[in-house]
């Protein structure tokens, strides 16, 4: 397969190998999404806390509702806590299940492959898939889908929770959503091929690494060691720099969508401002909208870095699926016949 291929085929199918090996431990995954769920909810219901201590605690000199408001704040803060945990505890298990699981698959497979795919493919590129690339999936499964479908769902119930409370103020909010879409497209299909081409160079630099050591007697016989370590050197600064382009990709993503979105966030709270000092709308709202803004903002942020992982995460899973649909030159019988 051709580079111009690998870089116009769709790398995002090539997840389904991770959903393959999720379906077996489903119910740890259930788990996870009520744990997500209520982990969630207990986030933006601290904003309706907040408007009540504001609006009836502060605003009206209540002293006991502030008391009930304040436990039930840290009742619904206990919630979220206990929540994380078992969020937590769920993905990161997927997330190691799901790499021995792939790690045992593969590694079974390459051992059924005949002589020559080991004659054409360098060891050290087969390890590289092996570990490199599992890890890379393991914190795509253990911690960013997690991260991400969480800032999903904070950012649909913040968006809900913002047309409640002001329908005017989160019109201006809306008006900032395309800002940050395009960036997103257009630096992260920039982001999926630099890290394709990342770990591609530090395969190479696996497989260099790999081959020398295999054979340091012969290297050392003779006497290539500078030679050897001269093309290591070449084949390490390429991966450097690959990596830093690809950092540079996301740090800019990352920077330009939180420019956007706090920038808009600092907009509304100067017009909601105004609002509370014309009384269009109490503090409370104002703060408990401002609270949703900031929920909102920092979930589409978060979204824009995860997306890196994703990117990553759809290379290697590319990678490993190139491996395990390598068929054996040479196959046993359905039916073997016994020696006599």
């Amino acid at each position: 397969m051709s580079a111009a291929t690998d870089t116009k085929r769709p790398a995002l199918g090539a997840l389904r190998l991770v959903f393959g090996f999720l379906a077996p431990h489903r119910w740890m995954a259930v788990g996870a999404a009520i744990a997500l769920v209520v982990a969630a909810g207990a986030v933006l219901g601290i904003g309706q806390a907040i408007r009540r201590v504001i609006d009836v605690g502060f605003g009206m000199g209540n002293g006991s509702y502030l008391d009930l408001y304040f436990a039930a704040l840290f009742g619904v803060v206990a919630v979220l806590a206990v929540a994380t945990f078992a969020r937590f505890y769920c993905v990161t298990w997927l997330g190691e299940r799901v790499v021995a699981d792939i790690r045992k698959a593969v590694y079974g497979h390459v051992l059924r492959l005949s002589p020559t795919f080991f004659e054409s493919t360098r060891t050290g590129e087969v390890l590289s898939r092996l570990t490199t690339d599992t890890e890379v999936i393991q914190t795509l499964v253990g911690s960013s889908v997690s991260v991400a479908l969480r800032n999903l769902l904070l950012f649909f119930g913040s968006a809900v929770l913002l047309v409640i409370t002001s329908p005017r103020l989160t019109l201006l909010v809306a008006l900032v959503i395309p800002l940050v879409v395009l960036p997103i497209v257009i630096l992260g299909r920039r982001l999926r091929r630099l890290s394709r081409e990342s770990q591609d160079r530090i395969a190479d630099l696996s497989a260099q690494a790999g081959e020398t050591l295999n054979a340091i007697t012969t290297v050392q016989a003779y006497t290539s060691e500078a030679r050897e370590q001269a093309q290591f050197a070449g084949r390490a600064e390429n991966a450097f720099m690959t990596a830093v382009r690809r950092t540079r990709a996301r740090a800019w993503l990352t920077a330009l969508v939180m420019l956007l979105v706090f920038g808009a966030v600092n907009t509304v709270m100067w017009i909601g401002g105004k609002a509370v000092f014309a009384g269009e709308m109490s503090a409370g709202e104002l703060s408990a909208f401002v609270f949703y803004a900031v929920i909102g903002a920092s979930a589409v942020g978060a979204l824009s870095e995860i997306w890196g992982d994703v990117q990553r995460a759809a290379g290697a899973a590319e990678r490993l699926m190139q491996l395990l649909a390598t068929e054996p030159g040479v196959r046993a019988p359905a039916e073997p016949l016994a020696l006599p």
